[in-house]
């Protein structure tokens, strides 16, 4: 039983307030055919709407099934709407991107009914209004007539207990209204009908009762309820059990549905669904705000894939660059960390400066700090037998290599064929006078000035690393019959990555004559079109390997003269007294040259000889006069006064000839010296070594001692360098280190500074890629948030194109959640969509990027988005879209039904 007692409505505007209902009061049978009559304003469609659920009562009391609804929420509203009452309105109010099925399953859809179930009753419901076979139809490929009996089949279909109708005829036309009109009253013979119309031929014709309304008040009744009918229908209700529903399957079989408490909720799946369909049926559109939305995701999404693309070129060179780029350490250590540091405290205080003064700026107190930043980078280090026993005490799988070095030069002590200027027999002349000789030639050229650098520029003899593969993994052998030097005698060439070699460098080995190379200065220093000389610009391989040189011993190397005045050491910068059959003869048995996939090799361009040619010159060396005095600190032999300074070092005497242009074809004799001069890092300091230091250095020079003072370590990769840097920082650490049988404690150890360099130069190049990434990702979020902005306005004009449905939802007893959760699911739909095309078109482009950058890198892979970044810009997406669809979802949640009804 529907009861309406004392209902009011009123509703207040800025201006007045309007009593729509007045005080009404009716009772309605559970099967009955009620038509409501009365002109336009006087309430009927409000009271519909009381009725219905969708509006709410000002005063009074709606007692449904004789429940009070005074206490009653939304969910209760929302309950009701779904399964008591059923709506047919005048201008249909279908879904118009939802096929017939779709619409009619909406209701039953919110009520959670299984979908193999919600097919079922809505087909069966469709057929019930004579639309059988019509399920897949859209509405506007329906009539009229069609339109409204899906309106019927969708109120219908959870078998509601009263259906209300609002001028269902309204839009027909005279036949299809008597059809519309039949349907009804045959529902009516089931269930109550209350049917608002302006038709009073119509209410007369199929209603069962009519109630005449008139300014908000009812003024006629022709069949109310008895008050014995009232109290039978009221023990009914009593009486009465819930009947199971029961529906028919795809198989054609009757089934049960299972009892469950009554609810009206969307669930998400659906709300997606619905939303997909809704911006499916706007592909366009739809793919158009796709792709604006994804413009900012693709800014980003690039700008993250080159940053990793360029991590990965890096991380793809390390293990190269660890070759070139080994751990050093050395007696002068340089602190990385600490050039942070220096660099911080560059920066000049700001003080508080007072009007008409001049102030100081402290050019002395500036330099002072710059000298003590300077002394914290560079470190000096006492490096020990016990510490180089602990270094090669290194467990060898952590590295592929290990190379001591000693502070030998071999150029005083390694001679070689050497055809002088103006002769056609060879002399043979030690490496260093052959320097010197091209130094001086260089000196008289208008190149003088740096004729001094051509030793920095041209290293001389250096040592190979000791592992065979190791150097094979990276440099390939060239020439017939090249091979790695091994034994002692034996030595070998390397080139560059364009194999070459320097014109100075293949001068200093001998492989010039004076005068082939004198033709090279002019070929340089001649004006343009002047020269016409020859010069050969390459050498064969045949020519390269078998070169020769002779090694001899300190003691025929360097001679003790007296001068008359003082003893004084002498270089021999020519063999011709020595005795031969005490020199080793070296010979150029290899040539290699860098692989092409090798940018940073351990091998720079030069000329290099074995470890074992170092063990044997530390063993024949060690006990020579020269070295002898040094040990013994007989320094006067070494104390040469050029007039102008004081210098430390064996001189010694050559000639050379030279025609700097004037016709001077004379020999020139000059003086030379081998010495130790301080190393570049003592020289940037400003420091002079004293004569004690010098000895020392010289002495390493001249392979007088064994201790060894600077170490290279290659790691067998990047990654397991931190076995031999968390090795080496060990001897720093607390606790005793035991090597071999001999124990350490912290007291006995000199803290040791090794030099990472490759570290340090990783370290910032990411450190920069990720500045440069994450300053590029904030400008190209702007289009991102212009995107998600853009979203979010096209949500809104969503929610104003979907006003009717909204209503149509919450009239089936769709709750606001179930709206916002609609819309929600839109906007993240659109964030999916425009993630997955903004992440679709970075993968296209980055396939262009690369084919076009592989040719010219040698890289194919500088631009690569990583899958799980792709993922989080995704999802990126989706959050902002979401987030700017929040507004609009509520406002549409917000929507008054009945207003969202009316809506066109």
């Amino acid at each position: 039983m529907l009861k309406l007692k004392n209902i009011r409505k009123d509703y207040v505007t800025s201006s007045e307030t309007v009593h729509a209902l007045k005080g009404v009061n009716l009772s309605f049978r559970k099967r009955e055919f009620v038509s409501i009559l009365g002109p336009s304003g006087c309430g009927k469609t409000t009271l519909l709407n009381i009725i219905g659920g969708l509006d709410h009562y000002t005063s009074g009391d709606l007692i449904i099934n004789g429940k009070s609804t005074r206490s009653f929420k939304d969910k209760h509203w929302d309950v009701y709407r779904n399964h008591r009452v059923g709506f047919i309105f005048q201008s249909y109010n279908l879904i118009p991107h939802q096929t017939v099925l779709g619409n009619v399953e909406l209701a039953l859809t919110i009520a959670g009914v299984s979908r193999e179930e919600r097919i079922a009753r809505a087909k069966a419901a469709l057929d019930k209004v004579g639309l059988a076979g019509q399920y897949y139809k859209r509405p506007n490929q329906l009539s009229g007539g069609q339109c409204q009996r899906v309106a019927i089949a969708r109120a219908l279909v959870n078998d509601p207990e009263i259906l209300l109708a609002d001028e269902p005829t309204g839009a027909l036309d005279t036949v299809t209204s008597v059809q519309i009109m039949e349907l009804i009253k045959e529902i009516s013979e089931e269930r109550l009908v209350i049917m608002v119309t302006h038709n009073p031929e119509l209410a007369d014709m199929y209603s069962t009762r009519i109630i005449r309304f008139l300014d908000g008040k009812v003024v006629e009744d022709t069949d109310p309820p008895s008050a014995r009918e009232e109290a039978e229908e009221a023990k009914e209700e009593r009486l009465a059990k819930k009947e199971a529903i029961y529906y028919i399957d795809r198989k054609g079989k009757r089934k049960k549905s299972k009892k469950s408490k009554e609810k009206a909720k969307m669930s998400l799946p659906t709300a997606f669904r619905l939303s997909f369909v809704n911006l499916l049926s706007k592909k366009g559109r739809t793919s158009m705000v796709g792709f604006a939305g994804s413009i900012g995701i693709v800014g980003i999404a690039m700008v993250l894939a080159l940053s990793s693309g360029i991590k990965g070129f890096v991380a793809n060179m390390q293990d190269d660059m660890l070759s070139g780029n080994p751990i050093e350490i050395a007696q002068t250590a340089y602190d990385l960390n600490a050039l942070t540091g220096m660099m911080e405290n560059s920066d000049k205080k700001d003080i508080i400066k007072n009007p008409n003064r001049v102030y100081i700026n402290s050019l002395v107190e500036y330099l002072a700090s710059m000298n003590e930043s300077v002394n914290n980078v560079l470190l000096e280090n006492t490096i020990t037998q016990e510490y180089i026993d602990y270094v090669k005490a290194m467990p060898k799988e952590y590295y592929n290599a290990m190379l001591l070095g000693y502070g030998i030069d071999l150029s005083p002590m390694l001679y070689t064929d050497f055809v002088a200027g103006g002769s056609t027999e060879a002399q043979n002349i030690s490496i260093h006078a052959l320097t010197s000789i091209y130094t001086s030639i260089l000196s008289e050229t208008e190149f003088g000035a740096y004729a001094s650098y051509v030793t920095a520029l041209v290293p001389s003899f250096q040592q190979a690393p000791s592992n065979k593969s190791y150097i094979l993994d990276q440099y390939d052998l060239v020439g017939e019959g090249s091979k790695i030097a091994e034994g002692k005698n034996e030595i070998m060439l390397v080139l560059d990555k364009n194999e070459e070699l320097t014109d100075i460098l293949l001068a200093r080995l001998g492989y010039y004559t004076q005068d082939e190379f004198i033709e090279l200065v002019k070929k340089v220093t001649a004006e343009e079109g002047e020269y016409e000389g020859g010069v050969r610009d390459s050498f064969s391989y045949d020519e390269l390997l078998g070169k020769t040189f002779t090694w001899y011993s300190n003691d025929q190397a360097f001679t003790k003269v007296n001068t008359g005045v003082s003893e004084m050491y002498m270089h021999n910068p020519y063999s011709d007294n020595f005795n031969k059959e005490e020199g080793v003869e070296l010979k150029v048995v290899g040539i290699l040259k860098p692989k092409e996939n090798v940018n940073y090799g351990s091998l720079s361009s030069g000329i290099y000889y074995t470890e074992a040619l170092t063990d044997m010159i530390l063993e024949n060396n060690a006990e020579s006069q020269i070295v002898s005095d040094l040990n013994a600190g007989n320094y006067s032999p070494f104390l040469i006064n050029t007039g102008v300074q004081t210098i430390f070092g064996a001189s010694y005497s050559y000639n050379y000839v030279f025609d700097n242009g004037d016709g001077n074809t004379e020999p020139k004799s000059a003086f030379g010296m081998v010495m130790n001069s301080p190393d570049m890092a003592s020289m940037m300091m400003g420091n002079v070594k004293l004569v004690t230091e010098q000895a020392e250095d010289f002495c390493r020079v001249l392979g007088g001692n064994s201790c060894a003072n600077h170490v290279l370590i290659y790691p067998l990769s990047f990654d397991d360098k931190d076995l031999v840097t968390e090795y080496l920082d060990k001897w720093n650490a607390d606790g005793s280190i035991k090597v071999g049988d001999k124990t350490y404690s912290p007291a006995e150890r000199n803290e040791i500074t090794y030099t990472d360099t490759l570290e340090l130069v990783i370290s910032i190049i990411n450190t920069m890629i990720d500045v440069v990434s994450y300053a590029l990702i904030a400008f190209t979020s702007i289009s991102l948030v212009v995107s998600t902005v853009m979203i979010g306005i096209i949500t809104y004009v969503s929610v104003v194109e979907r006003i009717k449905e909204i209503g149509v939802i919450r009239s089936l007893g769709g709750r606001k959640k179930d709206v916002s959760h609609l819309f929600n699911a839109e906007t993240f739909i659109i964030g999916l969509l425009s993630g997955l095309m903004g992440v679709g078109i970075t993968y296209l482009a980055s396939i262009v990027v690369n084919a076009i950058l592989k040719p010219v890198i040698g890289y194919g892979s500088i631009c690569a988005l990583p899958v799980w970044q792709a993922a989080v810009l995704v999802a990126l997406s989706i959050l902002l879209t979401s987030i700017s669809g929040l507004i609009p979802a509520r406002s549409a949640a917000k929507k008054d039904p009945v207003v969202a009804l009316r809506t066109e």
